[in-house]
């Protein structure tokens, strides 16, 4: 499946629904989906604003932290960017769009996370300690990890899903998903962009751990961290293959920066 379809694809058939808005951030969110093949799939928009259109990258996002979660070997749900004619609040709109499948397995029903912790966990116990229990901290390091690197503003309670098996009687976590709210998300013209530190500990949704994405990342054991793969320029440069004309120069330089400095800033935690 190609990761990005340049070719204007006609999408007007698809309807578009306001998503729960998210760490404050103006403008809304608009998910469709299409059930009548095989697999449902899943569409959603970058931040949408019914005066000016389009005014986000979201969708953008999720491609990059994609790539990077392939670099790191982290269980994560494929997105595919999509160049595609839609129609929102009855005006035609040409966009990019992110497409996602149904990742359940037959048998498997999903639950947001933090309804299966309020339901299961012990008294007093917290949510990364309740991860150990069952097994799962692996993924909830890798996960912490990720969130300090692109800075992800939007891990609630119900961006972590639990997966269940009835039948087989299996309980684990679902793949990461949802990173578009994280890398200079907010910045919507050059002058936010210049302004903003990509070093900056900026408050933060986060369910597991604080509002903090430096905070969580110290929750992540040293060894885990000195494991990393070194990053290198070839790697860099994958994170933004075929993004020219998608999204400008100098918000894939001011991507590059945070998620060097970042990277670089691993080996001080």
């Amino acid at each position: 499946m190609k990761e990005i379809v340049k070719e204007l694809q006609d999408m007007r058939y698809l309807n578009w629904t306001k998503s729960r808005k998210s760490s404050g951030t103006a403008g809304s969110f608009l998910k469709a989906y299409d059930d009548s093949g095989a697999v449902k799939k899943y569409y959603k928009l970058s931040d949408y604003d019914p005066v000016r259109g389009i005014i986000g990258h979201e969708c953008v996002n999720e491609i990059i932290v994609q790539r990077l979660l392939c670099f790191l070997s982290i269980d994560h749900l494929s997105y595919r960017l999509i160049h595609a004619l839609i129609t929102v609040d009855e005006r035609e709109t040409e966009t990019y769009l992110c497409e996602s499948e149904d990742y359940k397995q037959k048998g498997e029903s999903k639950i947001a996370f933090e309804d299966y912790y309020a339901m299961e966990r012990k008294a007093g116990q917290s949510p990364l300690d309740f991860c150990i229990e069952r097994g799962w901290e692996k993924l909830i390091y890798q996960m912490l990890i990720v969130d300090y690197l692109v800075l992800n503003r939007d891990r609630h309670g119900a961006n972590i899903e639990v997966l269940r098996d009835a039948k087989k009687k299996s309980v684990h976590l679902a793949p990461l998903f949802d990173h578009g709210l994280s890398l200079v998300c907010r910045c919507h013209d050059s002058k936010d962009l210049k302004k903003f530190d990509v070093m900056e500990d900026r408050r933060v949704q986060s369910f597991i751990g604080s509002g903090s994405t430096l905070e969580n990342l110290r929750m992540v054991p040293k060894k885990m961290l000195h494991k990393l793969p070194d990053l290198k320029e070839k790697d860099i440069e994958a994170l933004f293959a075929d993004l020219d004309g998608i999204l400008r120069k100098e918000y894939r330089d001011k991507i590059r920066e945070m998620i060097l400095r970042r990277w670089s800033s691993l080996g001080d935690i």
